[in-house]
């Protein structure tokens, strides 16, 4: 199992879309990258002044993360993304 460090989170990304509202089926090429994601662990806080900050989300969270953000992992076949929580723009309610 991965164990975020600090105010990092581990998130796995939803798939994307396969076709249009109108019903055109995309090709993989033409599919955006999805940015919304399932976390899967969460780190215990950043520590400042010795203090540790709660985290604002939490495992099973669905979230909205930066298009671009993370690093790629994988691990026992699955892939996931480490972020930072400032990359986590909004939970999905």
């Amino acid at each position: 199992m991965i164990k975020p460090l600090a105010d990092r989170v581990l998130i796995k990304m939803k798939e994307g879309e396969e076709t249009t509202k109108s019903g055109i089926i995309l090709s993989t090429s033409a599919k955006e990258k999805p940015q919304i994601a399932e976390v899967i662990a969460v780190g215990p806080g950043e520590i400042i002044d010795g203090k540790t900050t709660p985290m604002s989300v939490k495992k099973g969270d669905n979230v909205i993360v930066s298009k671009y953000a993370g690093t790629e992992v994988k691990y026992e076949g699955e892939e996931y993304l480490i972020v930072k929580e400032s990359d986590i723009l909004a939970i999905v309610e």
